[in-house]
């Protein structure tokens, strides 16, 4: 699969919708994953990130501008032991309480399906990171309608292990902008990744599209020792 610019791919697209990036800095230490929202409605885009435990939740920046929080509010990300889970929507709550009773992240992932959202049918996609003995592995997978048909449930997970310096994956909702969106198709894009968390978090939000970007989260965890920093930017401040 051909290697991929991450801030081409997301400039050339106005809208991808949810977005997911994992895989490994450049020199090898350290593990990245970033996640991005992004909305056409007013409902979707009063929204911001904020640090909750060790990860986030998102959280409505005009109270009283909320409309529907059912599909826009939860938790993108979670921490479970030498675990990091990071989703598109409240399955990152099935994900974290699957595991922590042993089971698989494929396994935990089967009492879900996409989103109830017809026509657009959205996908559920989600990432795990998982950390032992100074190794580090990922998967990431996919949950969509079979081509817009909500009668059909269509699932892959994608598994990489030793993952290479200087590549990641990068997993989206939509193929591009749309009406009805249509869903992200094959597998996830491989990219590159490189620079330090604050070159990396530059660059994906200076290329994302103006008007739809919403928040973006990007975290640098070292894989010899578990130790994170982490970057929020919210187009709503």
């Amino acid at each position: 699969m051909e290697r991929r610019d991450l801030g081409n791919e997301l400039q050339n697209n106005a809208y991808p919708g949810r977005g997911i990036v994992i895989g490994r800095s450049a020199d090898g230490s350290k593990a990245v994953v970033a996640y991005f929202i992004m909305g056409r409605s007013a409902n979707s885009r009063n929204r911001i990130f904020v640090e909750d435990g060790d990860g986030i939740r998102t959280k409505a920046f005009d109270e009283s501008k909320m409309e529907d929080p059912s599909l826009i509010i939860y938790s993108p990300v979670r921490v479970l032991g030498n675990k990091t889970i990071v989703t598109n929507g409240d399955q990152t709550d099935t994900i974290f309480e699957g595991m922590d009773r042993q089971l698989t992240f494929e396994q935990a992932l089967r009492s879900r399906t996409f989103e109830p959202d017809g026509p657009n049918y959205t996908p559920r996609i989600s990432g795990i990171l998982h950390f032992v003995d100074g190794s580090y592995n990922y998967a990431m997978s996919i949950l969509k309608s079979d081509n817009g048909n909500p009668e059909s449930v269509n699932r892959f997970t994608f598994a990489y292990d030793n993952p290479r310096p200087g590549e990641g994956r990068f997993l989206h909702t939509y193929l591009s902008d749309g009406d009805p969106l249509p869903s992200f198709e094959g597998e996830p894009k491989r990219v590159i990744i490189d620079g330090d968390i604050d070159r990396m978090t530059q660059m994906i939000w200076k290329s994302l599209n103006e008007e739809n970007k919403v928040s973006l989260f990007v975290r640098y965890i070292d894989i010899a020792s578990g130790q994170w920093e982490t970057r929020i930017v919210n187009k709503n401040q």
